[in-house]
């Protein structure tokens, strides 16, 4: 399977205070960490959510599922079968964590966003967002028959300066 790799960098960072995306953490910025995270596992990595990147689909404030979204019609248009996702303060992954989720639909079930979502996922997203439901991951998860998985590993979840500080001891 032809696997994109996608960093959701487009939340607000209210709880942050600034832009977490550009904050530093061990002499990089935590985008750049969690894209070098997300690298080995795929085929390729865009960022969603920024300027820089893929714009979030329908529009900005969607939540995950805005970039999740966004990252499947840019596969779909692409030629990939899939897409890996991550938040922009996932610093560290497991080794095997493109193993672990195969095959689609699964997500880490310590944190939903990290998931392996298949491009025919699509219209099911795409009606979610429309209709404004329940725009939670794991509501997108149920709809369509995702799993989650278990394992030890727990993934930082960075929304202080205090939360970047404690990194340094875990």
């Amino acid at each position: 399977m032809n696997t994109l790799g996608a960093v959701l960098a487009g939340g607000r960072s209210r709880r942050f205070g600034s832009d977490k995306a550009l904050a530093t953490w061990d002499g990089q910025t935590l985008l750049d960490h969690t894209l070098a995270a997300l690298r080995p596992h795929c085929d390729a990595v865009v960022i969603v959510g920024r300027e820089d990147g893929i714009a979030d689909w329908p529009r900005p404030d969607m939540g995950p599922l805005g970039g999740i979204a966004a990252a499947l019609i840019h596969a779909a248009d692409r030629g990939f079968d899939q897409v890996l996702s991550a938040p922009v303060d996932c610093v560290r992954l497991p080794d095997d964590l493109h193993a672990l989720l195969d095959p689609a639909p699964t997500f880490l079930a310590t944190q939903p966003v990290i998931g392996l979502w298949p491009v025919a996922a699509l219209g099911e997203l795409k009606a979610i967002l429309t209709d404004g439901s329940d725009l939670a991951v794991r509501a997108f998860a149920r709809r369509v028959g995702a799993r989650a998985v278990t394992n030890d590993f727990v993934p930082p979840n960075i929304n202080s300066i205090a939360d970047l500080a404690r990194l340094d001891g875990s």
